[in-house]
């Protein structure tokens, strides 16, 4: 199973302020707009919510602490045959993306989706 990985909404960044400020990461509320969309994904796809600090060991597990960034769409290695490796990171016998595009032009592709209007 595909592991789509989002950061849970509502973190703090004591970086870029001092206030206690909560955010949330663009691309994955985009992505979250996606799954309310497409709901038969949540079935498809192994999504995991991951804590805004680094190291975010889940992913780091899968693909390298170069490439903890989220969201973070890891494919399963049945999967592969499915998509143009050239898109896609590799880490060991992982080919994943951070790229919001790539995501949802995979998530169309390999699960019928619906087709994103850039």
């Amino acid at each position: 199973m595909d592991t789509l990985f989002l950061l849970t909404p509502g973190f703090t960044d004591s970086v870029r302020d001092g206030e206690g400020k909560k955010y949330y990461c663009p691309d994955c509320a985009f992505l979250e707009g996606v799954l309310g969309c497409c709901p038969a994904l949540r079935t498809q796809l192994d999504i995991r919510y991951v804590a805004y600090p680094r190291p975010r060991r889940d992913i780091v597990a899968l693909v390298g602490e170069a490439h903890q960034g989220c969201p973070n769409l890891v494919l399963d290695p049945a999967n592969h045959q499915f998509v143009d490796a050239a898109s896609f990171h590799h880490f060991g016998d992982h080919l994943h993306s951070t790229d919001t595009k790539v995501i949802v032009n995979y998530l169309t592709a390999r699960y019928g989706a619906m087709v994103a209007h850039f």
